[in-house]
């Protein structure tokens, strides 16, 4: 008779691959969980997916491109915000959703055993599903627009998995430390809220003027949201640098989301 011994990980340990893939099931089963309460029991359904960046775009319209008249690029503004908004949507229902995945599934992370880290990776499948939801609209509005975005389309995927590997990785350490650390079930929200204003969703970056610019191009997320933006509307990135710092920084910052949650995931039945 095989016996299975199971033993803490080491601190800077990265995860053990074959048993998260072995356990893909419960990821699964957590993230129907999550589709499922999402939409049982609401008026409206998935058409909440598309009023939110639909509403939101309108308003940035109005604000920014009608009063405030900021340049888009070409691009007819409620478009821009619009694309913008999407990236952002994803970003920050991923951060939300995943960094607070393990304190809301607290009775299961203490009394039954599997690869934690499953709990906030499980958060990708509703946040992706609405993504694409709101991403199908976005493709009709080109079409309504006449706006071809040309063969960058195709690099789509790659800005999308350097904004999932981005938002993993700090969701995977927010998640870890909120285990902790309660305040963080505060500042998230607070952080997510100033960032839509202080990324460039709703204006582009020629519209900043240019000593303040570099404030901008400091954040690792406006690179990824320029780059999807350009790859659905067709424009040219601001500068060249862009899109090999998009890839590298997103794969360095889902490394370190791995490392911190790892470190910490001894801890959580005994915390949580």
């Amino acid at each position: 008779m095989s016996k299975i011994v199971i033993t803490p990980p080491r601190r800077l340990n990265l995860p053990k691959w074959r048993e998260l893939w072995e356990a893909r099931e419960v990821a699964y089963r957590f993230g129907q969980r999550d589709v499922i309460l999402r939409y049982r029991q609401t008026a409206v359904g998935v058409i909440w997916v598309l009023l939110q960046p639909l509403v939101a775009a309108g308003v940035f319209s109005i604000v920014f491109g009608n009063l405030a008249g900021l340049p888009t690029d070409g691009v007819p503004y409620f478009l821009f915000s619009y694309v913008g908004m999407l990236a952002w949507n994803f970003f920050n229902g991923l951060v939300s959703r995943a960094s607070g995945s393990l304190v809301a599934n607290q009775a299961l992370v203490a009394k039954v055993f599997f690869p934690r880290m499953l709990v906030p990776l499980s958060s990708v499948f509703a946040v992706l599903l609405d993504f694409l939801v709101a991403l199908a609209l976005g493709i009709v509005l080109l079409f309504v627009y006449g706006v071809n975005p040309g063969w960058g389309f195709l690099l789509m995927p790659v800005w999308l998995m350097c904004l999932l590997l981005f938002s993993l990785g700090l969701s995977l350490a927010a998640s870890a430390l909120m285990v902790k650390y309660r305040d963080v079930m505060y500042v998230i929200p607070w952080v997510l809220q100033i960032g839509l204003y202080a990324t460039p969703i709703a204006y582009s970056l020629s519209a900043v003027p240019e000593g303040f610019r570099w404030l901008f191009y400091a954040n690792p997320l406006a690179w990824i949201i320029e780059l999807v933006r350009g790859s659905l509307l067709g424009t040219t990135p601001s500068q060249v640098w862009l899109a090999p710092a998009a890839i590298l920084v997103s794969v360095v910052v889902a490394f370190l989301g791995v490392l911190v949650f790892q470190s910490r995931e001894r801890e959580f039945a005994d915390l949580i």
